[in-house]
C-alpha cells in the first residue's frame, strides 16, 4: 500500500487536489473531517475545549461555534497550541484506525489530507509527501473572497502556519495551484503517475 501525506497551507487548494486524487482511485482520509469527529458533542475533545474556553464558544445546539473559537485561538499562539494539543492526538488515533482498515482491505493508494503535516512532525509516517502551494497574496484573496473572512483574520490564519518555503524544501512533489482548474488537473495527473512509477 502506498501511503501519501498531502498537505498545503490554508487556501492553497489542497482539498481540491485531495478530491482529484480520490477521483483517480485513492482512498482519501481527511484530517478536517477527523477533527470534526474529534470535537463532536459528547466527545472527550468537546468536553476539554468547553472546560478551557467556556460556554461562550458553543452554539445553541451545544456544538462548537467555530467562528468564536477561531477568533480566540488565531490571535494568540499559546491558545492555538492548547487547542491543537486537545484535537491532534484524537485525530491521529482516528487516522491510524482508518489506515489500518484500508491496509486490511488491500487498498493500493491511501492519501491522508493533513493541513499541519509538517508542523506536527508527521513526515516520517508516509511513503511520499505531496505539497499543494499557491502564492501568499492569492491565498489571502481566496480566504477573504471564498470564506468571507476579514483581512486581519485571514492574515492571522496564514501567519499561524509554517511558511510554504520551508515545506517546499521537504516535499517529494509540489503541485502549484495558481492557474486554471485544467492546469491543476494536468499537474495532478503528472504527480499521480510519478507516485505510482516509484512505488
Amino acid at each position: 500500500m502506498l501511503l501519501i501525506g498531502l498537505t498545503g497551507n490554508i487556501a492553497s487548494g489542497k482539498s481540491t487536489v485531495a478530491q482529484m486524487f480520490a477521483d483517480r482511485g485513492a482512498t482519501l482520509i481527511d484530517a478536517d473531517e477527523l477533527a470534526r469527529d474529534a470535537v463532536a458533542v459528547g466527545s472527550d475533545g468537546h468536553r476539554k475545549i468547553v472546560e478551557r474556553w467556556g460556554d461562550d464558544i458553543l452554539k445553541a445546539d451545544g456544538g462548537l461555534d467555530r467562528v468564536a473559537l477561531r477568533q480566540i485561538v488565531f490571535q494568540e499562539p499559546t491558545e492555538l497550541e492548547a487547542l491543537n494539543s486537545i484535537v491532534h492526538p484524537e485525530v491521529s488515533r482516528l487516522r491510524d484506525d482508518l489506515i489500518n482498515e484500508a491496509r486490511e482491505r488491500g487498498d493500493e493508494t491511501v492519501v491522508c489530507d493533513i493541513p499541519l503535516l509538517f508542523e506536527r512532525n508527521l513526515v516520517n509516517d508516509f511513503d511520499r509527501i505531496v505539497l499543494v502551494d499557491a502564492p501568499r497574496p492569492l491565498r489571502l484573496e481566496r480566504l477573504t473572497r471564498e470564506r468571507a473572512l476579514g483581512q486581519t483574520e485571514a492574515m492571522n490564519m496564514i501567519a499561524s502556519q509554517m511558511p510554504a518555503e520551508l515545506k517546499r524544501a521537504r516535499a517529494d512533489y509540489i503541485i502549484e495551484n495558481e492557474g486554471s482548474i485544467e492546469a491543476l488537473e494536468k499537474r495532478v495527473d503528472e504527480v499521480w503517475r510519478a507516485l505510482h512509477a516509484t512505488s
